[in-house]
Formats: structure tokens, C-alpha cells, sequence
């Protein structure tokens, strides 16, 4: 900024020796408003920071832009729809009610209700095995979902859903944690329970985000901190060898059976104890989170079974950013999309085009039958991989991409939205209500009877749990319909077709102070512009990461976001007019961090 001061002399009118002091005091007083003023721009002016650098991730780029055919559903109302119909006791028509009550006590002296696994499941009900088999991961799947969408089911049709859960920490065998069923007597049936990795971890995962959004719930932090000491102590044990088939909590003792090696569980301790530390302040689960994150990440090869390597992935980003570590998040990303385990043999995130049907973002076996992808897999991916953006914004082009062919193509597990001549029993699709999909989606059924149908086929494993018992109607799966919450509190769409808002703190469990975060990536080849809008009687700056620049000032109603031709916006909302420091590389407003990793521009 350039000033130009031009001094008097005796020839300009005012100007005479009698009152020089005086035009000499006012001259000097005018510099200092002067430089007060530079002052007071330089102090204001923000620092710009460097655009970050995308990374690509070598599934996602086989992917389309745009998937086709394009339609993303209104999964917020498809998970409203599913809680209000399927938790209907007094519901009618072959196979309903879905609900039921199981009054067997264990564990604790409180009812608990059951839900269905899959339409017709022979095997649970109030009038089968005394009611007593019935799956966590579909109780509390439905119940995070629904909290997720606004739903409080602590107080649901005069009952605690919540509270119930409770019944599901397995005190009586001593394991102390979260297991799939409520007792031993029921585990041979189905569900993995006492030997099957996977099924013991991801029930105290699922906990773990429900204590999260119930907070002041009864006898949860007792519970969760009995989980903690358990998978604390597990890990100390293992001391960074977790190649066992599953973990006995009750003895202490990892175990090999004929169920291979599921090193991924490293992933799920990890994030439960992580959950645990910032849950109670204990540095021990701290420890044990990083122990077990670096037994993860030790691997050689990849050693991905089920749903919990995205969870390792999450948490390397976010404990990168948080404590300036160094995890290896490209390698856990890759581990999760690539399909490429030593174990589960194609397990990953699904691509291709079936006979013009768009598939990629699914996820499941890769390789089984050409790809066979399931659906409470697919809406469990999110949950961790939506929010880790949040804390490596590298990967937002990348995990947007995903995210818009997952939610295309996710809806075709339902048979409103699947073809007739791509599903095996659409004649029996009356029965789901509109808010139960099938299990699994596969390119060429795994049924001999439906094996000249054209992939896509929409299909379900529920008659070969039970052969010549279950239904034909047991292809429609409750448990894996029961997470559609996932994908509702996290998307919703724009103006422009194919550009989604994802919520990033939807399922960022346990987060510190964070302002609203939303990712938008344009799958178009051209330019698009899309509107945020600002809540009503407030004023905010929107800031966005990825180019680590403020693009709108003290905005009151809504602020328009341009976005460049295939590129992603993790855009920040933040009180207008906040006070910026440093720290490292995060960027706070206000002392709440909005960038993790700002760079300066030079």
C-alpha cells in the first residue's frame, strides 16, 4: 500500500510561520493514523494456505465418474420408514412382526427385545430356542441407525431400546464384553459367537457409538469401561500378534480353529480403545489404541476379513492428525478397497458394469461368483471412512467418488429398485414393507435354480443357514437393512444431481469440538456451483480445506460453493469474524481446530 504526502509551503493559502506548530501537529497526526491503519490491515489479513495435494486410491480410479443409471434415494426416509414399520409389534402379514420379546434375563434381569436376523428365520422368535436368539449386530445396527436419524430410542413406543443392549455384555460366561448373542446356549446356531473374531470385536464397536450418542445412559460407562480393560489387556497379550482365528476374553487367551487368522481385529481394538481414551481421559487405552494400530499396520500382506480394516483406516488419519503420528493410511486404504487379502480371498470394495448396471462402491468378495457385494457391508464402510476425511483431507476426490457409486448403487439391494428379471424372489418382495433389502447383490446367483438370470442379481444367503427349513423370503436380510441409518444421517442431496453433501460428523464418534463439516465432489467434467445453506439468525464464515482458503465472509443465509470440474470441497462452517491461531499444521478458529493439515502459503 503506497501513500503520497505532499508538504505545504508559505505560497499555499493557511500556510504561514505563525502557525506551522500547529499544521506540524496536525501532519503528525495523520501519519500515525497512517500507519495504525497498515497495522490494523496487516493484522487482518489471513494467511492463504496451499491447495492439498489429492491421492488417488487405485480402486476408486476404476470407478465411474457419474454411475449409471444415476438415482441416489432418500435413505434418511427409507431409515425413518424402516424403525417406524419393522419395530411394529403389532404388525400383519406372513412372517411380521419382526420384533418380538425375549424375557430370558441373561445377563441382566431386564427384558430384551429380539429382531429378526432375516424375514422367516426359523431359527428365532418368541416360539423358537426361547426366544433367546437373536443378533447385536442387527439390535444395535437398528438402533444406531435410527439415532442417526434423528430418533431417540431411549423412550420408543414407551421402551429403552438403549438400555436393553445392556443385555448383550456377556457377564455371566465372564467374557465381560459386547458379544453377538446374550448367552452360549444360542451360539452354535449362527452369528460366529465365541469363535469368530470379527462377531466378538465389532458388537463393542457398535457399543462404543451408542454410548457415544447416549451419554448419560444407566450402567453404560461401566460397561464400556470393562470393555476397555478387556481389549487392553487382550492387546498386552498378543503383544502385536493378533494372527488367531478369534480371542477367548473370558480366559484371556488367543485361539486357532479352522476359521483362519483375522489380523483385522487389530483394527477394532484399536478404535475401541482409542474411543476409550477420549472417553475417560485413561492414557492406558491410549497406549493400547497405538499397540494396537502398529500390530495393524505390521502386516505384510493384507489382512482384511470382514467389516473392520476401514475402522484402521480412520483411525491412522485421525490419530495422524490429533498426535502427529506417521500410520501408513495409504496402506490401510488399500487394504480396504483392493480386494486383496491373504485370507477372505477378494474381500474389497467391488467395480464394474453389469449387463449397463453401474455396481462399483459395494462391498464384499470381489472374486465369489464375479462379485458378490452385501449391503450392511456397504452401509458400515461409511461410517468410519466418510469422517477420516475430516483429518486427511488428501483422499476427499477420492472417498466422494466412492461415496456417490455406493449410494447409487445401493439402493438396487431393495426390490422396488431392482429390476424383476435382476432379482431371485421378486414375486415375494410384498413381504419387506419397502424397507428391507436383500442381503447380498452377485453377478451370477449362487443358486442353481436362478443361474441364467443376467447380473446384477439381487439374492440372499438365509435359506442355506437353514437348507429345507428357512423361507424362500430369508433372502431378505433384516440385520443388513437395519444399518440404512448409516447412509441416512450421512447423505443428502443437492440441487445438482450426482453431487452429494456428506456429513462428516454424523459418525465421527467421540470427536473433539468440531464446526459443521460437509464433503461435496463434483463428478462432472465442467463446473458446477451448489448452495450451503446457513442456519437462520446466524452469520459464518465457510472455509474450505482442500484449498485451505476462506471462500465466503460473514454470510447470513446461504453461500454458493463453485466447484472445478472433478474435484472435491470439505467445506467448514465457522462462526463469522473467529480468531485464527496455529498450532503445527492444524488451523483453529476460536480454539477449535478446522484444518488438520494447513500449510502456509509462501
Amino acid at each position: 500500500m503506497r501513500f503520497l504526502l505532499k508538504i505545504g509551503n508559505s505560497s499555499v493559502p493557511g500556510f504561514s510561520p505563525a502557525n506551522i506548530d500547529s499544521k506540524r501537529k496536525n501532519y503528525m497526526s495523520n501519519i500515525f493514523k497512517v500507519i495504525f491503519f497498515c497495522l490494523f490491515l496487516s493484522s487482518c489479513k489471513e494467511d492463504e494456505g496451499i491447495p492439498v495435494k489429492q491421492l488417488n486410491l487405485q480402486r476408486v480410479d476404476q470407478m465411474p465418474d457419474l454411475p449409471q443409471p444415476l438415482q441416489i434415494i432418500d435413505y434418511q426416509k427409507l431409515a425413518l420408514l424402516f424403525d417406524s414399520t419393522v419395530y411394529d409389534f403389532n404388525a400383519r402379514g406372513d412372517f411380521w412382526p419382526l420384533v418380538w420379546k425375549d424375557s430370558s434375563n441373561k445377563n441382566f434381569s431386564q427384558m430384551v427385545v429380539g429382531l429378526y436376523t432375516a424375514i422367516g428365520d426359523v431359527r428365532q422368535g418368541p416360539a423358537h430356542n426361547k426366544g433367546m436368539f437373536h443378533e447385536a449386530l442387527a439390535t444395535m445396527g437398528g438402533v444406531m441407525g435410527a439415532t442417526l436419524v434423528g430418533i431417540d430410542k431411549s423412550n420408543r413406543q414407551n421402551l429403552d431400546y438403549v438400555g436393553m443392549l445392556k443385555n448383550y455384555f456377556n457377564k455371566e460366561t465372564g467374557w465381560d464384553i459386547m458379544m453377538n448373542n446374550t448367552c452360549p446356549e444360542v451360539a452354535l446356531l449362527g452369528g460366529g459367537y465365541g469363535r469368530d473374531w470379527w462377531y466378538d470385536v465389532y458388537p463393542n464397536v457398535l457399543f462404543y457409538a451408542i454410548c457415544d450418542q447416549y451419554p448419560r445412559q444407566p450402567d453404560f460407562d461401566d460397561i464400556a469401561r470393562s470393555i476397555a480393560e478387556k481389549f487392553f489387556k487382550a492387546d498386552s497379550i498378543l503383544n502385536g500378534n493378533y494372527d488367531y482365528s478369534y480371542f477367548d476374553y473370558g480366559k484371556m487367551k488367543p485361539m486357532k480353529n479352522p476359521i483362519c487368522a483375522q489380523p483385522d481385529a487389530a483394527a477394532g481394538h484399536a478404535w475401541v480403545l482409542y474411543s476409550a481414551y477420549k472417553k475417560f481421559g485413561d492414557t492406558r487405552y491410549l497406549k493400547g489404541a497405538l499397540s494396537a494400530l502398529t500390530a495393524l499396520q505390521s502386516q505384510s500382506l493384507n489382512p482384511t476379513y470382514e467389516v473392520l480394516m476401514p475402522f484402521g483406516a480412520y483411525l491412522a488419519a485421525r490419530i495422524n492428525a490429533e498426535l502427529g503420528k506417521n500410520y501408513d493410511l495409504n496402506k490401510m486404504l488399500g487394504w480396504t478397497f483392493d480386494g486383496t487379502p491373504i485370507c477372505r480371498e477378494g474381500w474389497g470394495v467391488l467395480t464394474g458394469n453389469w449387463n449397463g448396471t453401474d455396481i462399483s462402491g459395494i462391498v464384499g468378495s470381489t472374486v465369489d461368483h464375479g462379485g458378490y457385494g452385501f449391503l450392511m457391508n456397504t452401509y458400515d464402510a461409511a461410517w468410519p471412512l466418510v469422517p477420516m476425511v475430516r483429518y486427511d483431507q488428501s483422499y476427499a476426490i477420492a472417498i466422494g467418488k466412492w461415496m456417490l457409486n455406493a449410494a447409487n448403487a445401493a439402493r438396487f439391494f431393495y426390490p422396488q429398485y431392482m429390476p424383476d428379471d435382476h432379482e431371485t424372489i421378486p414375486q415375494l418382495a410384498g413381504v419387506t414393507k419397502g424397507v428391507i433389502g436383500y442381503e447380498g447383490m452377485v453377478r451370477k446367483s449362487t443358486y442353481q435354480k436362478h443361474e441364467n438370470l443376467q447380473g446384477p442379481v439381487a439374492q440372499g444367503d438365509g435359506p442355506l443357514w437353514v437348507p429345507g427349513k428357512n423361507p424362500e423370503e430369508s433372502q431378505f436380510s433384516i440385520y443388513g437393512s437395519a444399518h440404512v441409518g448409516i447412509f441416512g444421517g450421512i447423505i443428502r442431496v443437492t440441487h445438482v444431481p450426482g453431487i452429494l453433501q456428506l456429513n462428516l460428523l454424523a459418525t465421527d464418534f467421540y470427536h473433539d469440538k468440531a464446526y459443521p463439516s460437509y464433503l461435496y465432489y463434483n463428478p462432472y467434467k465442467e463446473s458446477k456451483s451448489v448452495s450451503v445453506s446457513i442456519e437462520k439468525g446466524t452469520n459464518m464464515d465457510l472455509y474450505n480445506t482442500v484449498t485451505g482458503k476462506f471462500i465466503h465472509r460473514n454470510i447470513s443465509s446461504a453461500g454458493s460453493i463453485e466447484l472445478s470440474p472433478q474435484s472435491a470441497a470439505i467445506i467448514v462452517c465457522i462462526p463469522a469474524g473467529g480468531k485464527i491461531t496455529y498450532q503445527g499444521q492444524k488451523m483453529l478458529v476460536n480454539d477449535i481446530v478446522v484444518d488438520y493439515k494447513f500449510q502456509l502459503k509462501k
